[in-house]
């Protein structure tokens, strides 16, 4: 699924505490029922764990290059 740019966060290329930053700014910017796309090359255990205790929802999949796209919804 194609997201629009300003709903996604291509964190593939930044060093750590980079993308875990710049996907809770974008959570900030969200309305409720919204979503994001968050893509990296690794699975965001400790992001999981801070969405869940924030009630966020949320789908992870495997692309074939090896990335991870995440749809966050608030």
């Amino acid at each position: 699924m194609d997201f629009p740019a300003e709903r996604t966060v291509d964190a593939r290329f930044m060093e750590p505490p980079q993308p875990f930053v710049a996907t809770m700014e974008m959570l900030d910017t969200l309305q409720p029922g919204e979503e994001m796309l968050l893509l990296l090359f690794r699975e965001p255990h400790p992001l999981y764990r801070v969405l869940q205790k924030n009630g966020h929802n949320w789908v992870s999949e495997l692309r074939a290059d090896g990335t991870f796209a995440i749809r966050i919804t608030c």
